[in-house]
């Protein structure tokens, strides 16, 4: 059961990361950006997302022990 609930979780994170960097992408080159430069701010803003999902698993996971 743990297992399941980590990958579930898991998915759920990496897709809130991708539409969120699809956004992010989207929106730079709506306001003008070229491709390369909407690749990179979507780029930085799907491992941001990634960044945050693990450093708040870390605080929780340090808050349950």
């Amino acid at each position: 059961m743990n297992l399941a609930l980590i990958l579930l979780t898991t998915a759920l994170v990496l897709v809130i990361a991708l539409l969120a960097a699809a956004g992010a992408g989207k929106l730079a080159r709506l306001d003008g950006a070229t491709y390369p430069a909407a690749l990179t701010r979507a780029a930085l803003t799907f491992t941001a997302v990634l960044t945050l999902a693990a450093a708040s698993t870390a605080a929780f996971t340090g808050l349950l022990k």
